[in-house]
């Protein structure tokens, strides 16, 4: 006979506290529940167990393995139902919450919760998971109450310490983030969860050879992440190792790269002297700091302007647009106001001819085509 796991060993003691003899196949459900089978193992005790069922045990048994089957309405269902049977079940309560945070269903799941915590205010998972439910209601406030909370019930838990230390961060409580960090990190100085959040704070206290410690540490541990080696690269840059700044963000991959990262690039290279690649570095910042789209904005604000028939702003709007993109279609409205709203006849050509000039393409041929027209007829005025 072979040796049952611990696995197995639980399985068959929960059948067989939470079954009627007389009604349910044990072998036949722990053979279901072995072999993850559980949408099956549900059908089957449904059909055993004759509604109305009033006894807990039953609708434990019924809750479970619905919930395990992912039939989260009917698992609720019993849950809520063992609940009406005995309002003091935190089991039932923090299970129903549980499927409603999975069912996405997060104001409902928060009822839940509160309802358990009103009763028992020392579980750190439900203010952990209260503090989720306000974070995801943008409700900051709300959300640094639950993590405090849950941070004096475990100060080592790395990510409530992290995430209660940024928020202090953010909220300019640099004292207290600190205290936070300081004591999770006691536990576990290798966290990077932990040490992420340390250089947030290090570099937000402008303490650069501290930053250069995290982010080093950081790196060497796989942390090849944007927001770490952007810290880093800072740190370096504000310490005048200018080459020490262009290596860490040599660390970035092409699409990582952004505005500031090529700022700092820049200036790296201006500290070191070297003009002609600090201007490279600068041009790519100020490109990657400008929405590729600003152009078609103030071609959008134009045509705005032009209906409200202010057309001095219309014309600034245009040519601020052309200032940022060479646009076919700002040509052709521009041609389109001086040829109507605001009458220039050398300024109409001027921009029918600049329209076709750009090649515009093929979705835009009755554009060409009344371009054309319109070319010909100004012309033979």
């Amino acid at each position: 006979m072979k040796t049952l796991g611990l696995v197995t060993i639980m399985l068959l003691c929960f059948t067989r506290c939470f079954s009627q003899s007389s009604k349910i196949d044990n072998a036949l459900l722990l053979d279901y529940y072995q072999n993850q089978r559980f949408t099956e193992a549900a059908d089957y005790l449904k059909k055993a167990y004759a509604e109305p069922v009033t006894d807990a045990k039953a609708l434990s048994q019924l809750a479970y393995t619905s919930q395990m089957a992912g039939q989260l309405a009917d698992a609720e269902n019993y849950y809520q139902r063992m609940y009406n049977l005995d309002t003091t079940n935190q089991s039932a309560l923090i299970n129903m919450a549980g499927i409603n945070m999975r069912r996405g269903n997060i104001t409902k799941a928060e009822t839940y919760y509160r309802r358990f915590i009103a009763s028992d205010s020392t579980n750190f998972v439900i203010y952990k998971s209260l503090a989720s439910i306000r974070h995801q209601k943008y409700d900051i406030m709300g959300y640094v109450n639950y993590l405090v909370k849950a941070n004096r019930l475990n100060p080592r838990d790395p990510d409530v310490a992290s995430d209660l230390s940024d928020q202090y961060v953010e909220l300019k409580q640099i004292p207290l983030a600190k205290m936070v960090l300081d004591s999770a990190l006691v536990y576990d100085p290798e966290n990077i969860t932990l040490l992420q959040s340390l250089i947030k704070l290090t570099h937000a206290q402008k303490k650069w050879p501290e930053t250069v410690s995290a982010g080093t540490k950081l790196l060497a541990m796989g942390d090849n992440s944007f927001p770490t080696i952007n810290k880093l690269g800072q740190a370096y840059y504000h310490l005048k190792n200018y080459e020490c700044t262009l290596e860490s963000y040599y660390n970035l991959q092409a699409n990582q790269h952004n505005e500031t990262s090529y700022y700092f690039m820049g200036m790296a290279y201006k500290g070191l002297k070297n003009d002609k690649s600090a201007i490279e570095y600068m041009e790519r910042a100020i490109k990657d700091g400008i929405s590729s789209a600003i152009d078609s904005y103030y071609g959008e604000m134009a045509g705005s302007y032009q209906k409200v028939r202010q057309y001095n702003k219309a014309i600034w709007a245009y040519q601020k647009g052309l200032h940022f993109g060479e646009s076919p279609l700002i040509y052709y409205s521009m041609a389109l106001m001086y040829d109507s709203d605001v009458p220039n006849k050398a300024n109409a050509i001027k921009y029918y001819k600049k329209y076709l000039a750009t090649k515009p393409p093929v979705t835009q041929q009755s554009l060409m085509e009344y371009s054309k027209g319109r070319l010909t007829a100004l012309k033979g005025r």
